[in-house]
């Protein structure tokens, strides 16, 4: 006879051990101007992007041009990270004149 074994649901693995570890609004960090990319650390959050060929392509490029013309050995998630990084200080700094607002407002 086949033992039914149960999971635990998402709330229950995203859930923490300690009391009054539950899930609730994230904690807001401020808009710090010049604020890096997490870089190569641990993470704890993760984000699907879906891009086309092309920008897939261009990323790559991008990638094997650091890592040959600028002996940077990064991945993919890295290079991204530090553009989000680029485009969110821009957008703090330069707010409606940002390349960021510029280019979404073009869409």
């Amino acid at each position: 006879m086949p033992r039914k074994v149960t999971a635990p649901g998402s709330a229950e693995v995203l859930r923490g051990n300690a009391p009054g570890d539950e899930l609730g609004a994230p904690e807001r960090t401020p808009n710090r101007p010049g604020q890096r990319g997490s870089g190569r650390v641990r993470h704890d959050d993760k984000i699907t992007v879906y891009v086309s060929r092309e920008e897939l392509v261009r990323l790559e490029q991008a990638r094997l041009t650091l890592r040959a013309e600028h002996g940077l050995a990064v991945d993919r998630g890295r290079i991204v990270r530090e553009a989000v990084a680029l485009a969110l200080d821009d957008l703090a700094e330069s707010g409606t004149n940002s390349e960021l607002l510029r280019r979404l407002a073009e869409s």
